[in-house]
């Protein structure tokens, strides 16, 4: 897969949106994708509109020999993960929690499925469940002190509305924010999972 293609997959573009936003016809993109190297103009153009750094799109780097290394020096290397993040995908599995709201061990479930079954288990996508999974466990404490308190019926009917619809509110929040900001609007500072 060439860089630009896996640049703008991931900013879910597809080609015409991309060449509405550069200014670079889609025929050049289409022509980029396969292997042509993209130049001046249209490098910055693209790299402008994909928001990366122009070298990001060269293929044809120079490579530099790397220096050897010692044995210890190697042992003290630290491996660095690389999250590529499909965002059609993060969104649908952020989604995927409204309909099993009323059911909480299902919305957090449903979600660890279609990570597990789309393959998709970067960081943004182990915030969405360990969120869902801390609402989970603080629904029924907050539901179980409004009963204890005995402040009625309608109270604790009102409360569990307001529950259910406050975590309606946290999922639409992040999408909304996976849609225009590519990041979370609603993160822990750890991961559950």
């Amino acid at each position: 897969m060439s860089r630009l293609k896996a640049f703008r997959e991931q900013k879910n573009l597809t080609q015409e949106e991309l060449s509405e936003k550069s200014g670079i016809s889609a025929r050049t993109i289409q022509r980029i994708e396969t292997g042509k190297e993209p130049k001046g103009f249209t490098l910055r153009a693209l790299a402008k509109a994909l928001e990366i750094g122009e070298d990001k799109l060269r293929t044809n780097k120079i490579d530099y020999a790397e220096p050897e290394l010692n044995d210890t020096e190697q042992k003290d290397l630290i491996p660095v993960e690389i999250d590529i993040i499909n965002y059609s995908y993060l969104k649908l599995i952020n989604l995927s929690s409204i309909p099993f709201i009323i059911l909480p061990p299902l919305n957090i479930v449903v979600p660890l499925v279609l990570m597990l079954a789309l393959k998709q288990r970067n960081s943004l996508i182990k915030q969405l469940i360990s969120v869902q999974i801390i609402w989970t466990i603080i629904a029924p404490i907050l539901f179980i002190l409004g009963v204890f308190l005995k402040l009625g019926n309608q109270f604790t009917i009102y409360f569990l509305a307001f529950i259910a619809i406050a975590n309606v509110y946290i999922i639409l929040r992040n999408t909304l924010e996976i849609d225009k900001n590519k990041r979370l609007y609603y993160r822990l500072n750890f991961n559950i999972i």
